[in-house]
């Protein structure tokens, strides 16, 4: 015997929170765009293939427009040069957005310890999920979709994520 909607309706309704029907869409529905400017770019290409299947996970949707992703995946080398450019992807992204830096010369320049290369992307745009290795396997990318995937059950409709991160480029 329930009350309210249930004792009226029985079992042909299910009631529940707006931020677990909302979360739960929004983790099994992740549209990465890939930032893919180095060998890991190659090695990204591996985990959308038949062997490990990125798209079991809800994140088949490859997309190459920010203004349609909310997980972005960068993959490789940064440079000072392409800073502004990755910052800019980032900022028309739509929200919520989650952002993998794999591999690592993403999270900390790798073996490039010079004047034009960034040492880690978490300088240039807030970082949630880290995949070192170099190149990663393709298992510990997979890891990392499904630690986002966690992330956003956890996440409420109201909470604004990532607004006091202030970057290198941030004014």
């Amino acid at each position: 015997m329930g009350l309210g909607a249930e004792s009226a309706f029985g079992d042909s309704i299910i009631t529940t929170k707006l931020d677990h029907a909302v979360n739960w869409g929004r983790s099994y529905s992740l549209w990465p765009m890939v930032f893919g400017t180095a060998c890991c770019g190659i090695e990204f290409m591996s985990v959308v293939g038949a062997k490990y299947d990125l798209s079991r996970f809800g994140a088949e949707v490859v997309r190459f427009s920010p203004r349609q992703a909310d997980l972005m995946i960068v993959a490789g080398t940064i440079t000072y040069k392409q800073a502004p450019i990755l910052k800019k992807i980032y900022d028309q992204m739509c929200e919520p957005k989650w952002v993998i830096s794999m591999g690592a010369c993403a999270c900390s320049g790798g073996f490039y310890d010079n004047y034009t290369t960034v040492q880690g992307i978490d300088e240039i745009i807030p970082v949630d999920e880290y995949v070192s290795g170099c190149p990663p396997r393709p298992e510990a990318v997979l890891d990392a979709v499904m630690r986002i995937q966690e992330k956003a059950q956890k996440d409420s409709v109201l909470k604004d994520r990532a607004r006091n991160f202030k970057g290198i480029l941030d004014a």
